[in-house]
């Protein structure tokens, strides 16, 4: 059995929706999803990293573990490792060191404890260091501009286009959560490294919440497809 910590990073500043980690989603604080896939996947450390009181007391009512972030880990210049590193800290100095870090993105609700539960079993494989959840992509075509402010096909040939069947898979990297080892962090100051595997979720599960409309948009998914 994996000792595994989950860390949720909720920060109380928001700029494109105020108070976006704990706004009210399908019914509960944003935050909570997280929380409550993490409790169902059979994670029993979860703890909350977070420089607001009221973020952390609403973690902690929905089961989480509380860790009060300090500022220099906390604005808009701090990396998601730094944050991670700190919280790590706290919790292998409570319970001990730990084989695995999940880190799973509170705006990206779109996702069940199964899809957690299904990165754990190829960390239990033993044969990689880091896990990022991905979606599979068979025919997104991507343009782009050139230095001259040209349009042009950035991943396919469009001159040449090939038929669907026949377009090898490509992973989305959706954000959703990441799986690595302590030492990877350390090592790399990196969520990845080391040898690394995806861990394919549904294509409904790229979206994540950064604005308004993604909040209509991700609510219209979750009631769809059955996920509250």
């Amino acid at each position: 059995m994996l000792k595994t910590a989950a860390i949720i990073l909720a920060r109380g500043g928001s700029k494109g929706i105020p108070n976006k980690n704990i706004i009210d989603f399908c019914g509960k604080p944003l935050l909570a999803w997280t929380i409550e896939h993490c409790l169902n996947a059979g994670i029993e450390m979860v703890y909350v990293s977070s420089d607001s009181d009221e973020i952390l007391n609403i973690g902690e009512q929905f089961g989480a573990n509380r860790i009060k972030r300090p500022k220099e880990f906390s604005d808009d210049k701090a990396s998601s490792e730094s944050a991670w590193l700190h919280a790590l800290e706290t919790i292998e100095t409570e319970n001990g060191t730990v084989d695995w870090v999940l880190t799973p993105q509170v705006t990206s609700p779109i996702r069940s404890s199964n899809d957690i539960l299904s990165a754990l079993k190829i960390a239990r494989s033993g044969k990689f260091d880091s896990i990022l959840s991905v979606v599979e992509i068979e025919d997104f075509f991507i343009w782009g501009k050139d230095k001259e402010n040209k349009i042009q096909s950035l991943n396919y040939d469009y001159k040449n286009r090939k038929r669907r069947q026949v377009i090898d898979k490509n992973y989305l990297e959706n954000g959703s959560f990441y799986l690595f080892k302590p030492e990877v962090l350390r090592t790399y100051n990196n969520r990845l490294g080391g040898k690394i595997s995806v861990s394919v979720m549904d294509k409904f599960k790229m979206f994540q919440i950064d604005n308004r409309q993604d909040l209509k948009l991700c609510e219209v998914i979750m009631t769809g497809y059955g996920l509250i």
